[in-house]
């Protein structure tokens, strides 16, 4: 296959044949590692118990969640200097030797050492989706395409319990981590064949100090929200150390960005008000939008009494309403070139959505609950991608994968926040409600950490399972009111951005037009190799 050419500016001229397959690889790699979070988490309860590690349960996740934020930022300043389709197949190598090793762990320390190297790979994956789309097709044009990440996010976020059940209970646990070979190889396949890039090598050294500055400030901040307010309290020397590590961390990382000949993170991106506003709002995103969907399944399931396989239906219609917005909000943006509404339409709706939410009980009806999640994933499809959309739009072509990096690291981030905050809300309010609602010595013998499971809850009395649902509905209101003044936020910041359109075209280049292919490849710039 031949190299397309490429202007001057790096921008390519993609022939619609010859880039539809390298973008169904992009896109099923993104898939790959948002399913395997789902996944994983279905398949924990039996992976403890196998391994007999209940007290490392939470490391299987956090692990991976602490080494993919780190090196999200580096892999988009990797394909900044080394070039995207190679950095790509770097990131998705180590992403399957990581799923391999860990499908056959056999303690749970192993496995959450190889989970590291899972995650260190799974980082790079969607920053690297996201520049690859900024290089070939111009703002405007990949505006579809961040549209599917919408129907992206929505099917893998829908499946995965499935998927992760079934592969649980049919084959094993071992291949909720194994499935990602074989699809893993295709994607390996598709890029190797179909994806072509100029490749820029620049002449440069790595910021070493920027990379360890940086992963010390994200691992501490990572391990403070994790812990704080639910395994150590906010006062102990624990998480004040944590908190003083993550701030001298991330001033040395300031300092070293400053003196950086190639920073990770060129400080001067935030002189661009777009960048900065936008990274905030993806922030605002992963925390809100990201961080509540494990309690919408918590109130599902618990509250209302359905079953893992129904709360996968009853969450449809709220995920359906992600991917609607999503693509239409895109196809406008696509049309017009204008999408600075459609985040402040996002956290506008938020608000509204959060407040419905905050008022369901015990005594909801079911329909109406659905009704306050479609709301809620209408909302969250409407910013899905625009922020990114947005950065890359005014980011320098040498800074695109930098940008990207940064969105990403932002809304994973923002989730980790998120669930960490939700969960310190949720859990500190759950003790209090449950004394003052469950007869005293009604739960004798029961342990309260597994109230969630469906066979204690049928174990129990109806007067005293009916009064443990409350318990958790009064428990989940608090998530969501915190929720409000959060959106509240992004909506002034969303009020903020200029209103900008997005470019039909390259920086220093014409309008997008196919090009016929050539063997010969551009002035300047070599195609990757496989």
């Amino acid at each position: 296959m031949s190299a397309p050419t490429a202007q001057a500016t790096g921008g390519l001229h993609p022939s619609g044949t010859r880039t539809t397959p390298a973008m169904v690889g992009c896109m099923l790699a993104a898939f790959l590692g948002i399913l395997d979070t789902q996944i994983v988490a279905t398949a924990l309860p039996r992976i403890v118990g196998d391994l007999h590690g209940i007290d490392l349960f939470a490391w299987v996740t956090i692990a991976y969640v602490i080494a993919s934020s780190v090196t999200t930022p580096i892999y988009g300043k990797l394909g900044d200097l080394f070039g995207r389709k190679v950095t790509f197949l770097s990131a998705m190598t180590l992403f399957m030797v990581g799923s391999a090793l860990s499908g056959a762990s056999g303690s749970m320390e192993a496995l959450i050492s190889f989970r590291v190297v899972q995650g260190m790979g799974a980082g790079g994956i969607f920053v690297s989706v996201l520049s690859i789309i900024g290089e070939l097709f111009t703002p405007r044009e990949g505006a579809r395409f961040y549209g599917m990440f919408g129907m992206i996010f929505a099917g893998a976020s829908l499946a995965g319990p499935a998927i992760g059940g079934l592969l649980t209970d049919v084959l094993s646990w071992h291949w909720v981590f194994l499935v990602n070979l074989p699809l893993g190889a295709i994607v390996f396949f598709l890029l190797t064949k179909y994806l072509h890039l100029p490749r820029q090598v620049r002449q440069s050294r790595l910021d070493y100090a920027g990379i360890v500055t940086l992963s010390g400030a994200i691992i501490s901040f990572t391990l403070l929200t994790s812990w704080a307010g639910v395994q150590y309290a906010w006062t102990s020397a624990r998480i004040i150390g944590l908190g003083l590590t993550a701030v001298v961390c991330l001033a040395l990382f300031i300092v070293a960005e400053s003196r950086a000949a190639e920073p990770i993170v060129p400080l001067r991106l935030f002189k661009d008000s777009t960048f900065t506003l936008s990274l905030l709002g993806t922030i605002v995103c992963g925390v809100v939008f990201v961080g509540s969907v494990n309690f919408l399944a918590l109130y599902v399931q618990v509250v209302t009494g359905a079953s893992p396989t129904t709360s996968g239906f009853v969450l449809l219609p709220m995920m359906l309403g992600l991917v609607l917005s999503s693509v239409g909000s895109s196809k406008v943006i696509r049309k017009t070139g204008k999408y600075k509404i459609f985040p402040v339409l996002s956290m506008a709706l938020g608000i509204v959505g959060a407040l419905l939410l905050s008022t369901m009980d015990a005594s909801t009806p079911r329909i109406v609950s659905v009704l306050f999640m479609v709301v809620f994933g209408f909302a969250s499809g409407l910013s899905a991608q625009v922020f990114t959309q947005a950065a890359q739009n005014t980011a320098p072509p040498q800074d695109l994968g930098a940008v990207s990096g940064v969105a990403t690291f932002g809304r994973s981030f923002g989730t980790s926040i998120g669930i960490s905050l939700f969960a310190s809300i949720f859990y500190g309010r759950l003790t209090d409600e449950i004394t003052a609602r469950v007869p005293a010595g009604a739960l004798r013998g029961v342990d309260h950490e597994a109230l969630s499971s469906q066979s204690v809850l049928d174990s129990l009395a109806a007067p005293v399972r009916h009064a443990v649902e409350q318990a958790y509905a009064a428990a989940l209101t608090p998530v969501f009111v915190t929720a409000v003044p959060i959106l509240v936020a992004g909506l002034l910041i969303t009020l903020c951005m200029k209103n900008l359109t997005l470019r039909s075209q390259h920086h220093g280049g014409g309008e997008r037009k196919s090009a016929p292919a050539t063997d010969a490849a551009p002035t300047g710039a070599t195609p990757e190799a496989a």
